[in-house]
């Protein structure tokens, strides 16, 4: 970039044309910020499909082997699956299908439902319906949960509103994805039949399931097609209603029919018996709404909020809703903490520029380049698909310090030649082309350290991709910027600084001086000088190699996920009562705004020993705990409840849990032997307990459910004609909630469900007094002569699989101020100290898994940014030697940057990697700006390497400490936020802002030191062609 021939003096030389062309930009800007979707985190598609299969009354040891199974052998079957885990429960099985990042969801979801029909002929054939499939990605919460509750309304015609009403329309509103509702109780006629009155007359409970199978139907007539019309023929072959089903007759006693209603009882119910929710003590159900992907969730959730009023016009009055969380709360008030912190960021660096420039134009220059460069970045923001989120607006804040860089250093030169005597015109053409190299070299090797972070792999890799990509971004644009518009703009307005010969020195020209001498100290002391850099160095290495690791600071995002668990044999009654104590300590705490809970087998609860709370917390402001320590707080209190355990952790906009948990974190052991899988799991969970490190400890065996045991003497079932399977749908109708037909409406389809009375269907006893008709004879036979009631055993309440071997989950939290690093090491030596065998195979999931991964690539993360950066540097200064002079400032900033966080108490997590990444790409500017003008120093005039490199100490002194500072005050906003969303960038502006204190204090000493004896034991190449610099 030289003379009159470059970019900058064709921009000085036409101020209206680059004016109208910055004008543009900035419209472009303008025109996409509001264009941009808003959301808490970056669009992380996790691909993920749940499977969900049902038989009523089945064991979970049938469930699994004869329905889960089935599944997943088929399932294992297809490319491109990274996890497949199953839980089965009474009656229930759901299975989570996680695929590679580059796996598309719709072809994941067609091979899935290929491989359903492949295991359909596998599976039981009284499965009611075939399993069913959804799309889920567990890195993104709901947007919205919605509770409906009544105080006068029964359950079951409160859950078909809802269902048919409320969910129907909900989902057909733009941007809204997957609707789960949770405590619902979808109503169904329940025949409840007498085993004594079915006995008196000669009837079995085969017998009615027969005849309401045979007597309600819905099946094609045809049509009377005559001369002159068409006429639909129609039938009442359904039945609607109880009193319907009662009046069926079922049989004939002294040819007298006898009906249904003589033998059951025929009533409203619910398809499932065993479900109930709450809003705060009011029974109702939950919405649970969930985004399509790349919706914006606050547009998504204002199109809902504006349609509730005119849903609820349509519910009965009796019915009220109301938002149990809303996540555009948080989010719309951690992206205006961001915008806060970004106005003061640039209000911060404003101040700086003019104390430093002393004069209005100059500082309005730069600042004119800043809000330029910022907005600009909204419209490249907007055409590449990105969102306004935390990540990429913290881009935008630490980008303040980077852009100002460039226009500092254009700015401060012109103003050095206006003070040499040059005119506006000249001073403005020479100052941005002799600077033009350096502010090019300064942030392509700023990009170049962006570079590896678009090469992570996994969810992080994906989240930080809009991350590096919009503060790259922002920077490239600041280079055009700052090398047309700021000395457009300085021609125009910068003058020459008038100076008084009786003026005391500024605060600049004092800091200058006493930089100047104690360089020259620091140049006739280099062993010194060098030995404290190799001391910096070794610090930074063994202080990395120490600090704490963790992942992702845990958030505060208003929202409290918990789940209960009881003894494994709890009745459903019990249950019911222990929520409610549970609810009513909820409830009391000063914290919560709203709550709601439910017990019962619903949504992915899968047994009546566990339960769901959903707590709303109160704004930040009107609270006084985040919500760890409002669960710290409670949970002395719900530890006093017998009988039942309430484990709660905090929502996070980062979920990567492939399924519910009741801790943050999770850890899976699996074997090929389940006995000896659950005897090494309990033994590991009890050493665990003992750590004060874990809390909230937990293993999903519930291994103490009660077994009722059949005994078959299939040799007296024989003399019967009798057979096991005779017994087994005998044992189903009488028990297992049987689903024996459907009818549909003209909204939907409802059940109609066999079961004994509810007198009978409790007690054991009640084995001995149905009876099976024998098919040789057609008498009737007792159950209690083909078959004998055995004392009770103890059997799990359901059974995992992990890749198809019997798994067993550890789910934990942590307590304060322990590292995930930390705990991973404490979990594999528990795991040594009690002699695990090695049969037993242990990994983490979710976030601890993720953390492994991300901390076993930092070391190469950092490895390749430092590479990057010596490339690009050497690239650009034909040299093997000088980029190890710029990267020689970086020890110092690393150092700094663990001694703040260890000082701050914060563990080394990802956003303090990605604040060292930065500073990778900061710091090296001030051997940047000192090297590139020692090296013209010495090729173009001949000074020698140590007259050369204090000089361009001096000279740069004011352009370091300024870039420096703007660097550094760009991020003591993110380090001081204490508002929502502050836990995420706290960890990368403590790292940044240490960094730069203490690279500033040793670099502008250490740095000229290492070029000299790098000069020494290295040959100078020779300069290339157009890329010195020239004064």
């Amino acid at each position: 970039m030289k003379g009159h021939g470059s970019v900058s003096a064709w921009c000085v030389d036409h101020p209206v044309a680059t004016l109208l062309l910055t004008f543009a930009l900035v419209l472009l800007g303008l025109i996409a910020f509001p264009r941009l979707p808003i959301a808490p985190l970056p669009e992380a598609e996790f691909p993920t499909i749940q499977v969900s299969a049902q038989l009523p009354g089945a064991s979970p040891d049938t469930m699994a082997s004869s329905v889960a199974t089935p599944l997943e052998v088929q399932f294992s079957a297809i490319p491109g699956m990274t996890q497949m885990t199953s839980s089965s429960a009474l009656g229930s099985s759901l299975l989570t299908l996680q695929f590679t990042l580059d796996k598309s969801i719709d072809t994941a979801a067609q091979e899935v439902q290929a491989a359903i029909n492949t295991a359909s002929g596998k599976l039981p054939s009284d499965m009611p319906n075939l399993p069913t499939w959804k799309k889920v990605n567990p890195a993104d919460s709901p947007v919205l949960i919605l509770s409906v509750s009544s105080n006068n309304m029964p359950g079951t015609e409160l859950s078909d509103y809802v269902e048919t009403l409320l969910a129907r329309q909900i989902s057909q509103i733009d941007g809204v994805g997957q609707i789960n509702i949770t405590g619902q109780q979808r109503p169904a006629i329940r025949v409840q039949a007498s085993p004594d009155k079915l006995a008196a007359i000669g009837l079995t409970l085969a017998d009615i399931r027969l005849a309401i199978q045979q007597s309600s139907l819905n099946l094609a007539k045809g049509a009377l097609y005559g001369q002159n019309s068409v006429s639909t023929l129609s039938t009442n072959d359904q039945l609607f209603h109880p009193e319907e089903y009662g009046e069926l007759i079922v049989s004939y006693k002294n040819s007298a029919p006898v009906q249904l209603r003589d033998v059951a009882k025929v009533i409203n119910g619910s398809e499932n018996a065993y479900v109930q929710a709450w809003s705060g003590d009011t029974p109702g159900v939950n919405l649970v709404i969930s985004r399509q992907p790349g919706a914006n969730i606050v547009e998504t959730v204002d199109r809902i909020q504006s349609e509730l009023p005119r849903l609820e016009a349509m519910l009965p009055a009796s019915v009220e809703v109301s938002v149990l969380s809303d996540r555009t709360k948080t989010i719309r008030a951690s992206l205006h903490e961001v915008e806060v912190t970004l106005l003061i960021a640039v209000l911060l660096v404003v101040a700086v520029m003019a104390l430093f420039l002393r004069q209005w134009s100059a500082t309005m220059i730069v600042s004119s380049v800043l809000g330029v460069s910022l907005i600009a970045s909204f419209a490249l923001m907007n055409v590449m698909g990105f969102s306004l989120n935390n990540l990429t607006l913290v881009a935008i804040v630490i980008a303040v310090g980077f852009v100002v860089d460039d226009a500092i250093v254009v700015v401060e030169n012109i103003h050095r030649h206006l003070e040499a005597g040059l005119d506006k015109r000249e001073a403005a053409i020479k100052g941005a082309s002799e600077i033009g190299f350096t502010v090019v070299s300064i942030s392509f090797s700023l990009v170049a350290a962006f570079i590896p972070l678009l090469f992570m792999g996994g969810v992080v890799g994906r989240l930080f991709k809009e991350f590096a990509l919009t503060a790259t971004s922002t920077i490239l644009i600041s280079v055009v910027v700052s090398l047309t518009l700021a000395p457009t703009l300085a021609a125009l307005f910068m003058r020459a600084p008038t100076h008084h010969p009786h003026d005391k020195p500024g605060f600049g020209e004092r800091l200058l001086a006493g930089y100047a001498k104690n360089l020259r100290r620091a140049l006739a002391h280099q062993r010194l000088m060098l030995g404290i850099f190799v001391v910096t160095l070794g610090l930074a290495v063994a202080g990395y190699v120490f600090i704490p690791k963790g992942f992702f600071p845990v958030q505060d995002t208003g929202f409290v996920l918990g789940t209960s668990e009881a003894a494994a044999d709890v009745s459903y009654p019990d249950m019911i009562a222990k929520h409610k104590a549970l609810a009513e300590i909820v409830e009391a705490d000063p914290a919560v705004q709203t709550f709601s809970h439910s017990v019962g087998v619903t949504g992915s609860n899968q047994t009546i020993a566990n339960g769901r709370f959903w707590i709303a917390l109160k704004d930040r402001g009107d609270r006084d705990v985040t919500a760890s320590q409002f669960i710290d707080r409670i949970r002395p209190k719900l530890a006093k409840i017998p009988g039942i355990v309430l484990y709660l952790r905090a929502g996070q906009d980062i979920n990567l849990s492939s399924g519910p948990s009741r801790s943050q974190y999770q850890y899976v052991l699996k074997s090929n032997d389940g006995p000896t899988l659950n005897t090494w799991t309990q033994r590991l969970t009890e050493k665990l307990r003992a750590n004060p490190a874990f809390r909230d400890l937990s293993n999903d065996l519930q291994l103490g459910g009660s077994i009722t045991h059949i005994s078959i003497d299939r040799q007296a079932a024989a003399r019967f004609g009798l057979t096991a399977t005779d017994v087994d749908q005998a044992l189903y109708d009488a028990f297992g909630q049987r689903q024996v037909n459907e009818f549909q409406t003209e909204i939907n389809q409802y059940q109609v469900v066999l079961e004994l009375d509810t007198q009978q269907r409790g007690k054991a006893e009640s084995l001995n007094y149905f009876y099976l008709r024998s098919p040789l004879s057609g008498e009737m036979v007792p159950l209690s002569a083909v078959a004998k009631v055995d004392p009770p055993t103890v059997g799990p309440l359901s059974i995992s699989h992990d890749g198809m071997f019997p798994a067993a989950n550890l789910s934990f939290n942590l307590a304060p101020g322990v590292a995930l690093g930390d705990a991973v090491i404490m979990l594999n030596q528990a795991k040594n100290e009690i002699g695990m065998p090695a049969s037993i195979i242990g990994n983490f999931q979710g976030a601890a898994q993720a953390f492994q991964s991300s901390l076993a690539s930092q070391p190469w993360l950092i490895l390749a940014a430092l590479v990057a950066v010596y490339i690009i540097l050497g690239v650009l200064y034909e040299s093997f030697v000088h980029p190890l002079t710029i990267i020689s400032t970086l020890p110092s900033a690393g150092l700094g940057a663990l001694i703040m966080l260890w000082l701050f108490g914060q563990d080394f997590s990802i956003m303090a990697l990605i604040g060292l990444v930065l500073l990778i790409g900061i710091v090296k500017k001030n051997g940047i700006l000192m090297i590139d003008f020692a090296l013209e120093a010495q090729r173009v005039r001949g000074l020698p390497a140590d007259e050369a490199i204090y000089e361009a100490c001096v000279t740069r002194f004011r352009p370091i400490i300024m870039t420096t500072l703007a660097a550094l005050l760009g991020a003591v906003p993110l380090m001081l936020g204490s508002g929502p969303g502050a836990e995420l960038r706290q960890p990368l502006g403590i790292a940044v802002v240490g960094g730069l204190l203490v690279s500033q204090a040793l670099t502008l000493f250490t740095t000229p030191v290492i070029y000299l004896y790098l000069e020494k034991f290295f040959h100078r190449p020779k300069p290339a062609l157009g890329l010195a610099t020239t004064h």
